[in-house]
C-alpha cells in the first residue's frame, strides 16, 4: 500500500449501499437515483460513419479518411462513457467512509441476451473495478457481498418475496413495507455490507424511519456536468456540515 494513502476509518460513520440496474444505473441507500447515459447520439454518428465507410472503395484515400473518422467515433463514445463511470465513482469514494456494493460476475453479465443488459453489463463492470481503486486511494472501505437475494429479501423484515423484473415496487406481504424495489435492494447490500466488516444500524431506529423514503433522481448529463450526482444540500447533511 502507498504510504500516502490514508487508513480506512474503524467506525465508518458516512455509509453507502449501491445497487446498479437497467432502467436507473444506479440506486442507493442515502435515496439518490442516478439515470442510465444516454448514449443514443454518439451511437448514431457512429454508425453513420461505418455506413458511409462501407460504401468507400477499399484502401483508396476516401476510405481511410472515412475510417480516421470511424475510429474518431468509437473514441468519442468511449470517452464520454468513461466520464460518466470516473465522476459518479470519484464521487461515491470520496463522500463516503463504506461503500456497498453486489459483488456481479459482469462476465456472466455481458453474457446475457439483450443488447441492452449486454452493454449495461460491461459498464458495471468498469463501473465497481474503478470504484474499488478509487475507494482504496482515498481510504474507503470497498466491500463486496452476495448478491443473491437481495432483491427480494425485505429491508425492514427479512421476508423474501419473488419479483419479476417488471414489479418495480417492494411490497412487503409479512410486514407490509413498501418502497422502490432498487431502493430496497440498495439497503439490503448496505446492511450486508456493514454486517460484513462489523458495522451494523442502530437496532432502536426501525428502517422506514432510519433511512429514506423518497428519491432524488439524477441525470447521467448532470453526474458529468457537475462531477456529483447529488445535491450539494444532500451532501452538506450526509458529511454533517
Amino acid at each position: 500500500m502507498d504510504e500516502n494513502t490514508p487508513d480506512k476509518p474503524e467506525t465508518p460513520e458516512r455509509v453507502v449501499g449501491i445497487d446498479v440496474g437497467i432502467l436507473k444505473y444506479a440506486h442507493d441507500s442515502d435515496g439518490t437515483a442516478v439515470e442510465s447515459p444516454d448514449f443514443s447520439d454518439e451511437r448514431e454518428r457512429l454508425e453513420r460513419a461505418q455506413q458511409k465507410l462501407s460504401r468507400k472503395e477499399h484502401v483508396s484515400n476516401n476510405w481511410e479518411e472515412q475510417r480516421k473518422t470511424v475510429a474518431q467515433r468509437h473514441a468519442e463514445l468511449k470517452r464520454k462513457r468513461r466520464d460518466f463511470l470516473h465522476k459518479l465513482s470519484n464521487y461515491y469514494a470520496r463522500e463516503y467512509d463504506l461503500v456497498a456494493v453486489e459483488d456481479l460476475d459482469a462476465k456472466g453479465l455481458v453474457e446475457l441476451p439483450g443488447n441492452s443488459r449486454n452493454r449495461a453489463g460491461a459498464a458495471w463492470g468498469t463501473f465497481l473495478r474503478m470504484l474499488e481503486y478509487k475507494c482504496e486511494r482515498e481510504g474507503t472501505h470497498f466491500v463486496a457481498v452476495d448478491p443473491r437475494g437481495t432483491t427480494k429479501e425485505c429491508a425492514s423484515c427479512g421476508t423474501k418475496t419473488d419479483k419479476p423484473l417488471w414489479v418495480r415496487e417492494h411490497s412487503c406481504p409479512s410486514c407490509g413495507f413498501k418502497v422502490d424495489r432498487d431502493a430496497n435492494a440498495s439497503w439490503n447490500i448496505l446492511s450486508r455490507g456493514l454486517e460484513k466488516v462489523g458495522v451494523g444500524h442502530s437496532e432502536s431506529m426501525p428502517v422506514e424511519t432510519a433511512l429514506p423514503m423518497d428519491t432524488d433522481l439524477v441525470s447521467a448529463k448532470r453526474v458529468v456536468e457537475t462531477g456529483s450526482p447529488t445535491l450539494k444540500d444532500r451532501t452538506a447533511k450526509v458529511v454533517g456540515q
